[in-house]
């Protein structure tokens, strides 16, 4: 087999029989004889691309070892394939993102080579004929599609090299945390805000994984709490998707749509100690005010930061990345400014990442006893000290008597 996600893309609901998906007969080597045709949409950037990709294209990326936030937000914008210019899963680690584009069915062809985001554009008609791609009938690249068995490989492969790449990780972390020690420890010139923190909880919400689950896990809190809410980057969209308002958005812009940005919250952009800051000429070009805070470190470092310098009483953060996977999936080879940030934080931080994981309630027949015999008690008691109600409830036992042939 070519592919895994021979079945049904349960994005499409399609099997191959639409006119414009075929899987033919296997070759002499057991590939699947594939035909695919469709719209393209591309970019070297897999969060760009989500905010453009439609339903039933094909999602043209250049992004090594998917991660599982890309990976989902692909199955959401459901499109017929995913080419991928890179290698979905390289084996330094065990990136989950190609085993959730195959667990939704959404075929995955892989490493066609770095030219193909220079040939391919937004609208191109594509047609991928075995494992080979074609616009306008000229080839254009020849890839491999990702297998379970092939995924599986690199899942071992990346298991056996788990000891050196935590070994680089620890190393990098160190080296960057003596770095970045007295600017992130010592004293950090915090932009001025408008929004009052001090002696309130804040929640802090990014774009990891489970951020949505993690972030309908404590709706409750959040409505009856009415914490300071602070977005990062999506982080501001997955507040918005859950109906919540964010009062600060901080970081590099580059994730949050425009619409979310116009809603009215306090903005902040991060600036790098080269005096980078992509978020500030995204928010000038928009013509929208904002503040600056110079820091290294990333976006989610930062709104810690500030959140702990304005006086926060608690910090709860959901989305946020804290482990070495977390890390690489991001590109990062160490996480040395997290470390020294949580250090510095860490008295009155909560992490809620993985809270929707920890225990899921279900609803037991007792729970349903209770609730009627909670119900009961003060109509028996209303009924005691009420002779019309006594008597209706009487009247009422009468009538289901005789409906019942009882009488």
């Amino acid at each position: 087999m070519a592919y895994a996600a021979r079945g049904i893309n349960k994005c499409m609901g399609y099997d191959g029989v639409d006119g414009k998906q075929s899987i033919g007969a296997e070759d002499s080597a057991g590939n699947a004889r594939v035909r695919i045709r469709g719209t393209a949409r591309a970019d070297r950037k897999t969060k760009n691309l989500i905010s453009r990709l439609r339903p039933g294209e094909i999602a043209v990326i250049a992004h090594a070892d998917i991660d599982e936030v890309s990976g989902r937000a692909l199955v959401e914008a459901c499109p017929k394939m995913v080419i991928n210019a890179d290698r979905s899963i390289t084996g330094r680690y065990r990136c989950l993102g190609p085993g959730i584009l195959l667990d939704a069915g959404i075929p995955v062809l892989d490493g066609v080579g770095p030219h193909l985001l220079d040939v391919v554009a937004d609208g191109d008609a594509l047609e991928i004929e075995g494992n080979e791609v074609f616009k306008e009938g000229q080839p254009i690249g020849v890839g491999v599609w990702v297998t379970r068995d092939s995924l599986e490989a690199a899942y071992i492969e990346a298991e056996e090299n788990l000891d050196a790449e935590l070994e680089k990780f620890v190393v990098n972390t160190l080296q960057y945390a003596i770095k970045e020690k007295d600017i992130i420890l010592g004293d950090i010139d915090i932009p001025p805000l408008e929004t009052q923190i001090h002696g309130r909880h804040c929640l802090i919400t990014v774009r990891g994984p489970r951020y949505r689950e993690d972030l309908d896990a404590v709706a409750s809190y959040i409505r009856e709490m009415a914490p300071v809410l602070i977005g990062v980057d999506g982080g501001a969209d997955a507040l918005v998707e859950r109906g919540f308002a964010p009062d600060i958005i901080i970081g590099d812009m580059d994730s949050v749509s425009d619409e979310t940005l116009f809603l009215g919250a306090e903005l902040v952009a991060h600036s790098y100690p080269d005096g980078r800051s992509p978020g500030a000429e995204r928010l000038a070009n928009l013509g929208l005010s904002h503040k600056t805070f110079v820091c290294p470190g990333t976006s989610e470092d930062i709104a810690m930061l500030l959140a702990y310098e304005k006086g926060a009483s608690l910090i709860v953060a959901v989305g946020t990345h804290s482990n070495m996977l977390d890390f690489l999936e991001k590109g990062r080879p160490g996480m040395g400014s997290t470390f020294l940030v949580r250090l510095k934080v860490g008295s009155v931080l909560v992490d809620a990442k993985g809270v929707s994981q920890l225990y899921r309630g279900r609803l037991r027949i007792g729970h349903i006893i209770g609730i009627l015999l909670a119900a009961v008690v003060p109509l028996a008691a209303i009924a005691l000290f009420s002779g019309s109600v006594a008597d209706t409830a009487r009247l009422i036992y009468l009538k289901i008597r005789v409906m019942l042939g009882l009488l």
